[in-house]
């Protein structure tokens, strides 16, 4: 006997759901990554039919489009506040020592990247999925997505560097200079 739709999509969460929030919880606050799983697995439910046989590039995929939404929305939410109350917001960082700090200087350089280079790199590296499967959550192809994975790590590294301070004979390529959508 087949499984019910109901019960196919118990498994699928049940099988995907802590990996899913990972994701989540690696790219948002917590209130905010349980928004995202929350509507990942609801796109999952109303498409089940379409989430293929290996689900989780799949459900990593919709989860970035919702985290993509969702970042749209919070920036319009900041602006409309900004322009109504007539102040821009000051950036302070507290100084919590070199672990924050070195943690703070990735998240400034990842935040200086493209959002898919950002993104082949987290998948590579944060959630651990090979090029293909990778690939798939990116929705481009493999060669594609191993040349985003390539220019996004060499970015990375002239945008640490550039951060540190190093002078520009020690870094390469010069940060900003490959802006390129890749």
């Amino acid at each position: 006997m087949e499984p019910t739709r109901a019960d196919r999509f118990e498994g699928l969460f049940r099988e995907s759901y802590p990996l899913v929030r990972a994701y989540a919880l690696r790219r948002a606050a917590p209130d905010a990554a349980q928004d995202v799983v929350a509507d990942t697995f609801l796109v999952a439910w109303r498409r089940l039919e379409d989430v293929p046989e290996d689900p989780l590039p799949w459900l990593y995929g919709t989860a970035r489009r919702v985290l993509a939404n969702q970042r749209r929305s919070a920036a319009r939410g900041v602006a409309l506040e900004q322009r109504l109350s007539g102040a821009a917001g000051a950036d302070a960082r507290p100084d919590l020592g070199d672990s924050v700090a070195d943690a703070e200087l990735v998240r400034e350089a990842l935040g200086r990247l493209s959002d898919h280079g950002r993104e082949a790199l987290m998948l590579s590296a944060w959630e651990g999925l090979d090029g293909a499967r990778a690939a798939r959550a990116a929705g481009c192809s493999r060669a594609a997505f191993a040349v985003r994975l390539h220019r996004a790590r060499g970015r990375l590294a002239a945008e640490l560097a550039f951060l540190e301070g190093l002078p520009p004979s020690d870094r390469s390529p010069e940060p900003r200079s490959l802006e390129v959508n890749s």
